[in-house]
C-alpha cells in the first residue's frame, strides 16, 4: 500500500477532460522558469521569470510576487548576479513578513546569507545569521541553530574575528553536551581551542 497521495490537481473525471481549463499564462511563464532553472537553463529561466513577476504584478498578487523573485533570486545568484539577487530576496522577505510567513522568513534568511556572503559584506551575513538564530529558537529548533552558529564561525574565521568563531564554536559545543552528543561536543570544544 503506498503512502503518496495523488494531487487533487491531476484528478480528472474520465471524459470530462474537454472541461479541463488552461493553465494562467503568467502561471505558465512562472512554472517553466522554475523548471528551466531546476534543469541549469538560467537565461531562460530569468526571461520566464521576469515575464511572470510582471504579470504577478499587473495582477497585484503579492504571492506570485514573492514566488517569481524567491526564484529570480536564486537564478541571480546561480549567475553570480548578486546585488540582483540580493534585491529580488529583500522583496520576497518584505512580503514574507508582512504576511508573518514564518517558514519562508526562514528560508530567505539562509538565502540572504549566501547573497551577503558573496558579495563579501560579512558583518550582513552575521547579522542574518542572528535573525535566523531567532526563528530557531522561537521554533525550538537546535539542528537550525547548530547550522547556523557553525556558518556564524566560519564568517568570523574569514573577517579574522577568531574569538567570536570559538565562542560559536563553544556554544555548538554546549548545544550537543545537552543531547549527550559527548563525541561531537568534544570536537567542536577542539575547534574553538584551536582558534585561541
Amino acid at each position: 500500500m503506498s503512502n503518496t497521495l495523488q494531487s487533487i490537481d491531476s484528478i480528472a473525471q474520465s471524459g470530462k477532460e474537454e472541461n479541463k481549463k488552461p493553465l494562467d499564462p503568467v502561471q505558465k511563464d512562472y512554472e517553466e522558469g522554475k523548471r528551466l532553472f531546476e534543469s541549469g537553463e538560467f537565461g531562460g529561466a530569468a526571461l520566464a521569470l521576469h515575464n511572470a513577476l510582471i504579470g504577478y504584478e499587473q495582477k497585484d498578487d503579492e504571492f506570485g510576487i514573492a514566488n517569481a523573485c524567491n526564484v529570480l533570486g536564486k537564478v541571480c545568484l546561480s549567475r553570480e548576479e548578486n546585488e540582483s539577487a540580493l534585491i529580488h530576496f529583500k522583496r520576497v522577505l518584505a512580503i514574507c513578513d508582512k504576511s508573518n510567513d514564518r517558514m519562508s522568513i526562514v528560508a530567505v534568511l539562509k538565502e540572504l546569507i549566501k547573497v551577503y556572503k558573496a558579495l563579501k559584506q560579512n558583518s550582513k551575513a552575521v547579522a542574518t545569521c542572528l535573525d535566523l538564530l531567532d526563528h530557531y529558537q522561537d521554533n525550538r529548533d537546535p539542528q537550525g541553530t547548530v547550522t547556523t552558529l557553525e556558518e556564524m564561525a566560519q564568517i568570523y574565521e574569514l573577517m579574522n574575528e577568531k574569538g567570536k568563531a570559538a565562542d560559536a564554536y563553544r556554544t555548538i559545543a554546549s548545544i550537543h553536551k545537552n543531547f549527550k552528543h559527548d563525541r561531537m561536543a568534544g570536537d567542536y570544544l577542539k575547534k574553538a581551542e584551536m582558534l585561541n
